[in-house]
């Protein structure tokens, strides 16, 4: 009874987020989510592998990359970034990886974060994290392959 109550708190949870972020992309996105210019809304992306959790950037220690500004706490996770940016990006750009798995690009909150097999994948909100963790293995195959297309959708 436990499991069910949960499925359907999941399924209530789905609904709403389903109409606000599952929208196709109406205009060319572009490649990095960064809204003003700053990708993970200024957080380290080097932090969520050796801290485990988001921590915030520091403007002395930023650089560009992929037409974005990224922060980093450290002129030590700066370097890491640099010497291998693909290592320490999230996947997708930023977006949120679920909707990334239903063919849709929308924002993503740097605390809703999962590193999974050595990869960084941002999501909407922490709830909708919880449905992307129930088979991540899956929708990663879901979203590499609507990857880059669905930035191009009009």
């Amino acid at each position: 009874m436990n499991l069910t109550r949960r499925a359907l708190f999941v399924a209530a949870l789905a609904i709403p987020v389903a109409g606000t972020i599952l929208r196709p992309a109406f205009a060319d996105e572009p490649e990095v989510f960064a809204p003003g210019g700053v990708a993970i809304s200024g957080y380290d992306p080097v932090a969520y592998f050796t801290e485990g959790k988001p921590v915030p950037g520091k403007m002395d220690h930023a650089l560009m990359w992929r037409g974005a500004t990224w922060y980093f706490a450290s002129a030590e996770s700066m370097e890491a970034f640099e010497m291998n940016p693909a290592a320490y990006a999230p996947q997708y750009g930023g977006y949120c990886a679920y909707a990334m798995s239903k063919g849709a690009v929308a924002s993503t909150a740097p605390e809703a974060f999962t590193v999974s097999d050595g990869r960084l994948y941002l999501n909407f909100s922490t709830e909708v994290r919880t449905i992307w963790s129930q088979d991540i293995p899956g929708n990663v195959v879901l979203a590499d392959g609507y990857w880059p297309a669905a930035l191009n959708t009009k």
